[in-house]
């Protein structure tokens, strides 16, 4: 009979369990996600090695001690709330940077592709239509910028509004049409000017950047829909 190794990894399936399940009830960004998980487990080993009765010979936690320190440490029910709460800042936060960032380096390329293209006959009702859908995307920016003032440097002073998430994920889909309408517009604008390596190249950015800003802000939805602690009160920095 083979004798038991004793430097064999401790088996704490309650807490590998717990920690499974956490992570099943919880959406939002995979990396802060993944921390607050890893700072679950370890915060959950290190209890169970206090609860165990002078440990084990080499001072690990047995199966009894992980057990009660999953008790202790709350359901999944009853403690997800508190974790989902951080991640869905942390993805409004994400949503908001996107926005925030991407927006305003389009609406400088839409300018310059409407210079470029006036002097070929650009339509006039491209042109207001253009104007009308950079005042959307503008104002998107600056939301989604006062957004990540107020999960971010504010978030020390002032409590995080409940709604803020959600009026970023909306934020993000406002700011994804009107990168939707500009790429139609503007491309094929531009393409009938013949101006067509300028088009292409705008349009495939413009494309690219909607996509991204369109997933973050269906994420950010999802997370805003999820149950959380309530009021959110002063959050934690994230992302």
């Amino acid at each position: 009979m083979t004798a038991p190794d004793r430097g064999a990894a401790p088996i704490l399936d309650p807490i590998d369990e717990h920690v499974a399940a956490l992570a099943g009830a919880l959406h939002g960004p995979v990396r802060v996600k993944e921390r607050m998980l890893t700072e679950a487990r370890d915060a959950l080993i290190d209890a169970a090695t206090d609860i165990a009765e002078g440990g084990s010979a080499d001072g690990r936690a047995d199966d009894r001690a992980a057990r009660q320190a999953v008790d202790d440490f709350g359901s999944v029910k009853d403690i997800a709330p508190a974790f989902q709460r951080e991640l869905t800042i942390a993805q409004a936060r994400q949503t908001a940077r996107r926005v925030a960032l991407i927006v305003p380096f389009l609406i400088l390329c839409w300018y310059v592709l409407a210079i470029v293209d006036r002097g070929r006959g650009l339509p006039h009702s491209v042109e207001v239509l253009a104007a009308h859908v950079g005042g959307v995307a503008t104002a998107a920016a600056l939301l989604a910028a006062a957004s990540l003032a107020a999960t971010g440097v504010l978030a020390r002073w002032l409590p995080t509004p409940r709604r803020l998430p959600l009026m970023v994920a909306w934020t993000g889909t406002a700011a994804c049409v009107a990168l939707a309408i500009s790429a139609v517009t503007f491309t094929t604008a531009s393409a009938l000017a013949g101006n067509w390596l300028v088009s292409v190249g705008v349009g495939l950015v413009t494309i690219a950047s909607h996509v991204r800003i369109a997933a973050s802000a269906r994420a950010c939805r999802e997370c805003a829909r999820l149950p959380v602690v309530a009021p959110y009160g002063i959050s934690p920095q994230c992302g």
